[in-house]
């Protein structure tokens, strides 16, 4: 059996060897944590280089020289998950250029987000069913009605009402614009 006074030298020993270690882990970690700081300033960087792309390419294929303002948030990562890297063909997609209505201009100048919402309001339209609420879209585009997908489309539905597609007959519902016609023209 150890002697008591063994033991406490033991732990004496083991005490002035663990704040050597606690040490060399919190050194580690700083060394870690600043490792990833530099990745996420590299990655954070790329996220806007790209995000400006995009907003040129939007400028440039705007018609009639309109300036498309795209939402801030869309194609932004979540904040809680890792920066998500567009590739070479997601980053010129026109889903945010929503072209000013004229007659004459098909749906199909629209990404499939947009055709979807328009096409819910046609069909309602045709039914006489009267506007929808953004919620009511959800339900009908098949994705769950929860907030952030209803404020997804909210703001692609607001965007449309600016660009001459829809009409807001009331704050939050929606139609159709007057001379917009069904998937296949636009008047």
């Amino acid at each position: 059996m150890p002697s008591v006074v063994g033991l406490l030298e033991q732990r004496e020993l083991a005490a002035r060897r663990s704040p050597l270690a606690a040490r060399r882990r919190v050194d580690e970690l700083r060394e870690e944590a600043d490792r990833i700081h530099a990745e996420l300033a590299v990655a954070e960087r790329e996220w806007n280089e790209w995000v400006i792309a995009r907003s040129r390419v939007g400028e440039v294929l705007a018609p009639d020289g309109d300036v498309v303002v795209s939402d801030p948030s869309e194609g932004l990562p979540d904040p809680g998950g890792r920066p998500v890297r567009p590739g070479p063909a997601e980053a010129a997609k026109p889903k945010s250029v929503v072209p000013m209505w004229r007659a004459g201009l098909v749906w199909s100048e629209l990404s499939q987000d947009y055709q979807r919402i328009l096409r819910a309001l046609a069909d309602r339209d045709r039914l006489g069913q009267g506007p929808l609420t953004c919620q009511e879209m959800a339900g009908c585009s098949g994705l769950d009605p929860v907030p952030a997908k209803v404020e997804a489309l909210r703001s692609k539905a607001k965007r449309l009402v600016a660009r001459g597609w829809l009409a807001e007959s009331a704050p939050g519902r929606f139609t159709l614009a007057k001379d917009v016609a069904g998937p296949g023209g636009g008047s």
